[in-house]
């Protein structure tokens, strides 16, 4: 299988062709670029309870007991992934409760509560709220509603970045069919990292794809 999702650990990206659904594409046009990703215990707030070889959070009321880390987020209940995405890369989310499963440069900052730390709130990162009133996503302070209407407090998204075409693209994730919700459009100039934000009772698991490609 050919991949163009990698680990990144610098700034510059190597340049590819743009993908580009003009439908919601099905999960075989996707799943090839699945990155298996790992939630990093190091950034996790301490009421952020890791669990499944760190696939899974959970937000709890108890403190956990991770040792001081600059790269910690200290008030606010936000989580990294371990490494950062380059070319195209796939992923599928399961949550439930209220998250925001959101994709941040690398740099964003880790201490304070301040608009600058908070996921979706910065130039820094971009995300999508899930929760059981629907979808909405929210980008340096703008918070834009989507049509999509939820009837429960659970369910899977797939998110797909571009990252030298500047695409990013949330969908959610039923049978073999993906369905689009949004797509920011913009130029991405420092390591992307995927990340999530918990509110109380809430979890995410990064998952296997929910279908797998019947060719390659």
């Amino acid at each position: 299988m050919n991949h163009d999702c990698a680990v990144k650990s610098g700034t510059h990206f190597t340049a590819h062709t743009t993908l580009t659904f003009y439908h919601s594409p099905t999960c075989d046009q996707t799943v090839h670029y699945f990155c298996d990703l790992t939630l990093d215990p190091n950034t996790a707030h301490r009421k952020l309870k890791l669990s499944d070889n760190n696939k899974k959070v959970t937000r709890v009321t108890e403190e956990q007991s991770y040792p001081d880390h600059q790269y910690r987020f200290d008030h606010l209940a936000q989580i990294l992934c371990s490494t950062g995405l380059t070319g195209r890369c796939y992923w599928e989310v399961q949550w439930s409760g209220d998250v925001y499963i959101s994709v941040s440069y690398r740099r964003i900052r880790r201490k304070g509560k301040s608009y600058e730390s908070l996921f979706g709130h910065n130039d820094q990162s971009w995300s999508l709220e899930c929760s059981e009133d629907g979808f909405s996503v929210h980008h340096n302070k703008k918070l834009t509603p989507l049509l999509q209407p939820r009837s429960s407090s659970s369910g899977t998204v797939s998110v797909f970045v571009d990252c030298p075409a500047g695409s990013l693209s949330f969908y959610t994730v039923s049978s073999d069919q993906l369905t689009h919700l949004h797509t920011f459009n913009t130029t991405f100039t420092h390591t992307l990292i995927p990340g999530f934000r918990l509110r109380s009772d809430s979890s995410v698991c990064v998952c296997a794809p929910t279908h797998s490609p019947s060719s390659v």
